[in-house]
């Protein structure tokens, strides 16, 4: 590789990660929330913590599409950055709000109508006893938890992450001292336990999104691109073109988010120890998850950019260099969790039956989270050139076709239990990560171009 080649690779990594390291912390961010829950609830004991896992669960399937919907506001605003039309922008987020505080309240309605029926997963029944509240309240949460997805992607893709990231941060902070009042009744309220972290999570969510309404209505810079009125009959035609490129994002997303959710109900059906673990391996692989998915996220603005304003030549160094880091970071991860998996556990439980088994499911994580790495950077540079509907087949067959069957197969007749499970997950992620890097590798295999450089040269 000669030097200029390392020179530009170089430069691209910089640019990404600095657009990448505000996604990921407030990515990271949004975890906390649920990644405190966790802990505060481990510290009640297994079954309100088996319970935390049973409500997320089932809700992380309309999340993951509401996501998936929202990426379609970064995808059509970096685009429109790229090509200079500040009324494209304005459209897309004031169309992604509608479509995603839409989906917020069919999926409280949803869950309200789903709770005579959750006998019907045959979970631990202690679990369903203390379950229904919580799960009510936090369905709830997801109204303004999904509407802050799509302001949150606006100002990603307009180069602004910096105030959001700070709003949500607050989000945060405020979740984890409300969790302190509530689950445990400290300064004079009520110990509400399960129920009071779901209070909690309602009440951070609405704050962050008022707070994000606020910084977009009052930051100049952000003026010209965001909606003059908030508001409005929606443009049916410019609503239909956005769900086009957002729903078969989503499809993705939830193509792999139900695969783990399907295995989660698997898993219940072993018990609430079985269960319990499988949430503290859970919530710390899908908070490492953040950082390859902030770089993922960064990349469909570089990509969508580049592809707005026809600098085809940069696509590819972009990719590569978003790759080495996503490889580098999951290196120092994945040693992590196989050289200290039992401390890691023991933060979360004292349950030696829980800590054990959680150990040895994040010896497992460490192995899948190469694949992982590489196949969401992968998915956000397909998605930055609006190329949405192949990779969400092939998520689909991924894991549907081979994870589930292979996970369910491991786990009962070959009886390797919950370890069987996530290892049937890891083959269908190293599948997706093979499949979708061919496929935005020889997307980006353009000839070099006369453009300007990706980054100007530094003076000395």
């Amino acid at each position: 590789m000669s030097s200029l080649t390392v020179s530009r690779l170089t430069c691209e990594g910089r640019t990404t990660i600095r657009l990448a390291v505000p996604l990921i912390i407030g990515q990271v961010g949004q975890m906390l929330i649920s990644l405190s829950d966790t802990l505060m609830l481990g510290w009640l004991g297994v079954t309100p913590l088996a319970a935390c896992s049973f409500a997320n669960t089932i809700l992380y399937l309309p999340m993951m599409f509401g996501i998936g919907m929202s990426m379609a506001v970064s995808i059509r605003v970096s685009q429109a950055r790229g090509a200079g039309d500040p009324a494209a922008a304005r459209a897309a987020l004031r169309h992604g709000l509608f479509i995603t505080f839409a989906l917020g309240l069919l999926t409280l309605a949803a869950a309200g109508g789903l709770l005579p029926f959750l006998g019907w997963f045959r979970q631990d029944p202690r679990v369903i006893e203390v379950v229904p509240t919580y799960f009510l309240i936090v369905a709830a949460s997801m109204v303004p938890a999904m509407a802050t997805m799509a302001v949150k992607n606006h100002a990603d893709a307009m180069n602004r992450p910096w105030p959001v990231f700070w709003i949500s941060i607050g989000g945060v902070a405020l979740n984890v001292a409300l969790n302190w009042i509530l689950i445990f009744g400290k300064a004079g309220a009520p110990a509400m336990g399960l129920e009071g972290a779901g209070v909690a999570t309602l009440v951070a969510r609405c704050a962050a999104l008022v707070g994000m309404i606020g910084w977009c209505r009052a930051d100049l810079a952000m003026r010209e691109w965001v909606p003059r009125r908030w508001v409005r009959v929606p443009d049916w035609d410019a609503l239909r073109n956005l769900l086009r490129t957002g729903f078969p994002a989503s499809m993705q997303l939830l193509a792999e988010v139900s695969a783990f959710v399907a295995a989660t109900f698997i898993i219940g059906t072993m018990g609430q120890a079985a269960l319990a673990s499988h949430q503290v391996a859970i919530q710390c692989a899908a908070t490492i998850f953040m950082v390859p998915l902030g770089i993922s996220m960064a990349l469909t603005v570089r990509i969508g950019e580049c592809f707005g304003a026809g600098r085809f030549a940069a696509m590819r160094p972009i990719l590569v260099s978003a790759w080495a880091m996503g490889i580098l970071f999951t290196i120092f991860s994945a040693s992590s969790f196989v050289i200290f998996n039992h401390t890691i556990a023991g933060w979360f439980m004292d349950d030696p039956a829980v800590l054990e088994v959680a150990a040895g499911l994040l010896v497992v994580a460490a192995v899948f989270q190469f694949c992982d790495a590489l196949q969401i950077i992968a998915g956000g540079a397909l998605r930055g050139l609006d190329d949405v509907r192949v990779p969400a087949w092939i998520a689909f067959g991924a894991y549907w076709v081979v994870s589930i069957p292979l996970g369910a197969l491991l786990a009962y007749p070959l009886r390797l239990g919950v370890d069987g499970m996530w290892w049937g997950i890891t083959v269908g992620l190293c599948i997706t990560a093979v499949l979708l890097g061919r496929r935005i590798w020889r997307k980006t295999a353009n000839p070099e171009l006369d453009l300007p450089p990706a980054c100007p040269p530094r003076t000395a």
